[in-house]
């Protein structure tokens, strides 16, 4: 092989590694989701009479009593919250119960705007049913944590039902 054949098969060959760079992404380039959910169960529903009442007292504010006379659907997910990612403003059709098992959650109410922090181990109850708030994940590192959802409705329909940003509190 002359010197110029050499020449034009590399030339050819960094152009080709060039292209290839710059128009195959890899895993390592590709950015995980803010927000991940995987759904651990399909929308189920209770075969026996239920009915679910939830007392939920957060520190400084009054003893909110959540009665579910048919909690009978209920679904359940893993999220994966990345370092600095927030949910909208929302609310629930029903009771959520939540489990931080990686990381630490922040939960803010927009009834009192209160940031309440639950790290890897502890869990709340988020009462739904238009009570609009908002979490996010402030630390460096993924935060993970399972939902179970009651009066969730069947599917296709939502379990995150959007709700206007308040206009006092601050995130």
């Amino acid at each position: 092989m002359t010197r110029i054949q050499k020449a034009v098969l590399g030339a050819t060959l960094l152009g080709v590694a060039v292209i290839g760079a710059n128009a195959l992404p890899s895993a390592a380039q590709q950015q995980p989701q803010p927000i991940a959910s995987e759904p651990l169960t399909e929308r189920a529903v209770f075969t026996d009479d239920v009915d679910l009442k939830l007392k939920v007292k957060l520190h400084g504010q009054e003893r909110v009593v959540v009665n579910a006379k048919d909690p009978s659907r209920t679904f359940t997910a893993r999220f994966t919250v990345q370092p600095g990612a927030q949910f909208p403003w929302h609310t629930h059709p029903g009771p959520v119960i939540v489990n931080v098992t990686q990381g630490e959650l922040v939960y803010v109410a927009a009834d009192d705007c209160e940031h309440r922090s639950y790290p890897a181990g502890t869990a709340f109850i988020d009462p739904g049913r238009g009570h609009v708030h908002t979490a996010y994940n402030r630390t460096g590192a993924p935060t993970v944590f399972v939902a179970t959802f009651f009066e969730a409705p069947a599917a296709p329909a939502p379990l995150l039902i959007p709700a206007d940003e308040p206009g006092d509190c601050e995130v």
